[in-house]
């Protein structure tokens, strides 16, 4: 299938600022270049049942906010292949065989899985008063994540610094499943990681050191500028930068993190033109004579000039609900099929394709005639 795309996001809520610096604005740029033979976004609903199994209501309406997300930011049906995890079976079934070929000890080692299962209290050793037993789908969703990433062969997988454990784990499988049936079926990916530093891992805006939605620090793509802008006017900044004499810290100020992310070279000329760029902006406020108020309005332009298009986007697809299922159910038939190609040459390679194999029937056959 030549060089090939594959992402996603789990649908437990709305996406917000660090899902688009972090993947969601690359995807877009990704798409129109059109080096890439053929993309893949998908909306990981089975990823989310894995923790939210009590809850499947708050997976199923939040199927539709992230598909609004993805076109509002730009993401093109008729480029890439938009698709639910659930409506391909197919997944489920390489799961179950790439899960023979990797053992618990493998799965208690992934970085990613350790920290996942503190953020939601789970517990791998049963359960106790403030910690829940850990599900076994939780625990073996990197199993499933390589599925997803290996049903198209994907070569790419654009995605934040902390899913690296989760790609090379994928890649782990993919040499065990081609080395173990002698073939070269699968394709080991290559993660594409964001190039400005900022965007990799988004602070939330009271300075913890990722924005979740379970913390509540984080600006959604699809807030209105009254909420994004009350959310920017509480970031937090320097703590020792209590007077606007004073010297402040731009390394671990949010209202800066987020300008690294998001500022570009003449949004200084459109909004703020008493600074050529955020190089002198960040001089003066390290020499005190600055404002934190200042700072976080010009943020506050910086990011309703990016947002106000997607606003426009979102507003425009939630018209008509219907025609954007219809998008997802037509990328989920195309994404089946490649699915089921992938799942018949696995199947080939590892001899259990019986009702095909001509040869075995007919050796079978031959077999119990001579008996």
């Amino acid at each position: 299938m030549g060089r090939v795309i594959l992402t996603g996001d789990r649908p437990t809520g709305k996406l917000h600022l660090g899902h688009y610096v972090g993947s969601l604005r690359n995807r877009v740029l990704l798409q129109n270049e059109g080096n890439y033979d053929r993309m893949f976004v998908f909306i990981a609903d089975v990823q989310a049942l894995t923790d939210n199994a009590d809850n499947p209501e708050k997976v199923r309406q939040n199927i539709i906010e992230v598909a609004l997300d993805y076109l509002s930011c730009g993401l093109d049906p008729n480029k890439v292949t938009l698709f639910i995890q659930s409506q391909i079976p197919e997944l489920h079934e390489m799961t179950q065989f790439f899960s023979n070929l990797v053992t618990v000890q493998r799965l208690q080692r992934n970085p990613t899985v350790k920290s996942e299962m503190v953020l939601r209290g789970f517990n791998s050793e049963g359960e106790d008063d403030n910690r829940r037993g850990l599900p076994v789908g939780f625990f073996t969703y990197p199993i499933s994540q390589a599925a997803d990433i290996c049903f198209c062969k994907a070569t790419t997988v654009p995605a934040g610094e902390d899913q690296e454990p989760m790609i090379e784990q994928c890649r782990e499988i993919v040499r065990s499943f081609n080395g173990t049936y002698k073939c070269d079926v699968l394709v080991e990916p290559s993660i594409l990681l964001p190039t400005n530093l900022a965007c990799r891992r988004l602070p939330g805006t009271d300075g913890q050191a990722k924005m979740s939605k379970s913390l509540g620090n984080c600006i959604y793509l699809s807030d209105t500028p009254k909420d994004m802008e009350q959310k920017v006017k509480s970031m937090f900044t320097d703590p020792g930068h209590l007077r606007v004499e004073d010297p402040g810290k731009v390394e671990g100020n949010t209202v800066f993190t987020y300008l690294d992310a998001f500022c570009e070279a003449d949004d200084f000329a459109k909004f703020w033109p008493e600074y050529a760029n955020l190089d002198e902006l960040k001089d003066h406020y390290r020499r005190g004579g600055l404002g934190d108020m200042k700072c976080k309005k010009f943020l506050i332009n910086v990011l309703n000039d990016r947002l106000d298009p997607i606003r426009a986007r979102r507003h425009a697809y939630e018209q008509d609900i219907p025609a954007v299922y219809e998008i997802l159910k037509k990328g989920s038939e195309a994404a089946r099929e490649v699915a089921a190609q992938t799942l018949h040459e696995m199947k080939d390679a590892m001899k259990i394709n019986y009702f095909d194999d001509a040869a075995l029937i007919a050796e079978q056959a031959k077999k119990y005639q001579s008996a």
